[in-house]
């Protein structure tokens, strides 16, 4: 049997790798944690694309490169350049004939040639009833009016320059014949007479002038217009000069008059039924590849074509969306790996909102969804995770308490458990291993592989109080990301591995609140003077007492010395350098939370002498410590702190 390959046209490739959305929740994470919004970063992901996949930005500029070259390498002169060179060379021949005669009329046909015009076209009119001797000269001025029959036919019917070469009359009947009917379809269509079998009809007579395979008459407009205003640009495009040496060039199309009749009336029906396509625009062609008439209005609907494009992958207009980019149109002028490119930018837009990572709030916003909050927090651990992974060994446990109390559960020994064997289990394991390889024996022979150890339950829990800094400063010296990232891994370390813990998420900048973890990866940068740690310690205060039961730990990040308190009122009291009160009402707080029996970290971002002189007594008077992490290493220093303190 007969096998054929070629490629595949069936819609998205079903072999093609599946878009990566982690890399992509990423990417519209970190733009979240930088003040976009969820719909704008994805928007901004589309725009920049990926290592692995170009995006809207690169195939505009694609769009935009190509249109520049058709500028810059071709000019609209190469149909008057070719009648040019075939008018030379018609006279040239007849010179050469009428020099071997030595009658009168040979004289007088060289006084002809002598008086030709100068203007191309005007020659070529002049020679319109001149009896020419030379079979070869002859031969060569009707392949004059055979060319301006062809690209006049080309500007209006891709393709048709080349199908007419050395056309016959029959052909030219054929043409005439088509262009009649057309236009009597396109009458009847404009008075609303028309059926779908006239179209019908009409194809079936035809339709080879057609390679667009047109569906009705409406399909067959939409494609005779593109190209009939492309031809109209390509008109107003020209010179003065060229525009009229074509006109009169026109009239000696294939020796028929009537030609441009047709072609007039096909125009004037074209501009009434599809008005709203650019008649009146242009462009200014710079190179020095000359065009012909049928070549020259392709290239002009390439360029709409392609500013169209370009408008589309730009996505800057109201409304815009994916769904907007022709992928017809991109397939032509960009190429397969545009549209792929663009099928798979489209495919991660898609699979961003059906599996769940972005959602509609009660407001109607874009956010993202508790799903993608989730992804964003594993990936900052993930990161956090190989920063401790560097920086000593450690292994994960399965043991999932301090206080080893038992659970009745057990489970397969691994290297490194200090639980206590459960020794009924391990026994049952070798007994039943023993009897599936029909060699039962006592004694029974233990394997490694049969142990199991009891499970035990962690009791002790810890009511975890993380504090950052939301003033402005963390946004100017590029710490409000980083903060962000650390606050997310350790909620996601807490809500997955540590769900006993109770974690509050605080910031603090002129006031401080409480935030979820999506209000804080939402959060904007705003200018707000004041690092009001005092407030931030009352609602960590209050936090601990709800779990007097758990051990407290609180985690301050700042890269400001406390500038603001709250006043009685609720109001927030602001100065610089720190007021007395302010520092004396932030202390006192502290000693509350110390007495709570909490254990206090302070990480402290940059260099300044003054917020190191102030934490470094804060974290002294309350037994607590002080932690000067780089920003790579923030989320790291946070994490580990809390294990060693969990740990405590």
């Amino acid at each position: 049997m007969n096998q054929r390959y070629g490629p595949y046209h069936g819609g998205p490739d079903p072999l093609a790798p599946p878009v990566d959305l982690r890399e992509a929740l990423d990417a519209i994470g970190n733009d979240v944690l930088e003040g976009s919004s969820p719909r704008r970063a994805l928007r901004e992901l589309l725009r920049r694309g990926s290592k692995n996949m170009r995006g809207l930005d690169e195939l505009a500029a694609q769009a935009h490169r190509r249109r520049r070259e058709l500028l810059e390498r071709n000019n609209l002169g190469g149909t008057l350049a070719e009648v040019r060179e075939l008018l030379d060379r018609a006279v040239l021949a007849e010179r050469k004939e009428l020099a071997r005669a030595l009658d009168d009329d040979a004289r007088f046909s060289e006084l002809q040639l002598d008086e030709l015009s100068p203007s191309i076209a005007q020659a070529v009119r002049e020679l319109s009833e001149y009896t020419w001797r030379s079979p070869e000269a002859e031969a060569d001025y009707e392949k004059i009016r055979d060319l301006l029959g062809r690209e006049l036919l080309d500007q209006r019917f891709a393709g048709m320059k080349e199908a007419l070469e050395n056309a016959t009359d029959e052909d030219r009947r054929r043409v005439d014949e088509m262009l009649s009917d057309l236009n009597d379809l396109l009458d009847k269509h404009s008075r609303g007479e028309d059926s779908q079998q006239d179209f019908d009809e009409f194809m079936k007579r035809h339709g080879d002038f057609f390679p667009e395979n047109p569906r009705n008459t409406e399909e067959l407009l939409d494609s005779l217009a593109r190209r009939a205003a492309a031809a109209q640009r390509l008109r107003n495009s020209l010179t003065d000069e060229q525009r009229a040496e074509l006109d009169v060039l026109a009239q000696q199309a294939f020796g028929s008059p009537s030609l441009i009749g047709q072609l007039d009336r096909l125009d004037a029906n074209l501009r009434a039924a599809r008005p709203g396509e650019d008649w009146g625009g242009g462009q200014r062609f710079r190179g020095d590849d000359g065009m012909g008439l049928g070549e020259g209005t392709g290239a002009l609907a390439d360029i709409a074509e392609l500013e169209q494009l370009a408008q589309q992958l730009s996505q800057e207009y109201a409304g815009a969306q994916l769904d907007d980019i022709d992928p017809e149109a991109l397939l032509r002028q960009l190429g397969e790996e545009a549209a792929a490119d663009t099928r798979t930018l489209a495919d991660l837009e898609r699979a961003l909102q059906q599996q769940g990572f972005l959602d509609r709030g009660a407001d109607g916003q874009w956010r993202l969804s508790p799903k993608a909050m989730r992804q964003l927090g594993q990936s900052a651990l993930r990161d956090v995770a190989g920063r401790l992974s560097g920086r000593r060994g450690e292994r994960d446990t399965q043991r999932a308490g301090a206080t080893g109390e038992p659970t009745g559960a057990s489970r397969e020994w691994e290297f490194g458990d200090t639980e206590p064997w459960d020794v009924t289990r391990t026994v049952t394991n070798a007994v039943l291993r023993e009897s599936a390889s029909g060699r039962p024996r006592l004694p029974v022979r233990l394997q490694v592989s049969d142990v199991e150890v009891a499970e035990t339950e962690q009791r002790v829990h810890a009511a975890v109080a993380l504090l950052v800094d939301t003033s402005f400063s963390m946004v100017m010296d590029g710490r409000w990301v980083p903060m962000k990232r650390t606050a997310l891994a350790l909620n996601h370390l807490i809500t997955t591995r540590f769900r006993g813990d109770d974690l509050q998420l605080i910031g603090f900048g002129r006031l401080a609140r409480q935030l979820t973890p999506s209000e804080l990866a939402g959060l904007d940068g705003a200018w707000d003077q004041g690092t009001n740690l005092h407030h931030a310690l009352l609602l960590a205060g209050r936090h601990l007492r709800r779990n007097p039961n758990a051990q407290p730990v609180v985690l301050i990040v700042t890269d400001g010395e406390p500038t603001a308190h709250l006043e009685p009122d609720g109001h927030a009291f602001f100065d610089y350098p720190p007021h007395p009160k302010t520092l004396g009402l932030t202390v006192r707080e502290l000693d509350n939370v110390a007495r709570l029996g909490a254990q206090v970290t302070i990480f402290r971002l940059g260099d300044d002498p003054g917020l190191a002189r102030v934490v470094d007594r804060m974290a002294h008077r309350v037994g607590g410590r002080v932690v000067a992490p780089d920003l790579d290493g923030l989320g790291a220093a946070v994490v580990s702190d809390y294990m060693r303190l969990r740990r405590r």
